[in-house]
């Protein structure tokens, strides 16, 4: 009989999709981005400084809508 957890944990991504604004690009290769709680991350992948970015496990998946945000306090 299959495992249905075992099944259901692997429709679910590894990392979560993270976004956030580059911080800078060092000579490496790498950057650094600024997520929305503040944090920063060393990542691999393409970018510029200001600009939004979708982060997961390391890698930039790509570009981010340049919305605005809305903090709810609950």
């Amino acid at each position: 009989m299959p495992n249905l957890w075992r099944q259901f944990e692997d429709l679910l991504p590894r990392a979560p999709l993270l976004l956030g604004t580059v911080v800078t690009r060092h000579s490496d290769g790498t950057l650094t981005v600024q997520l929305l709680d503040g944090g920063l991350l060393r990542v691999n992948g393409p970018g510029s400084p200001d600009e939004r970015v979708f982060v997961r496990g390391g890698q930039v998946q790509g570009p981010a809508p340049m919305l605005p945000t809305v903090e709810i306090e609950i």
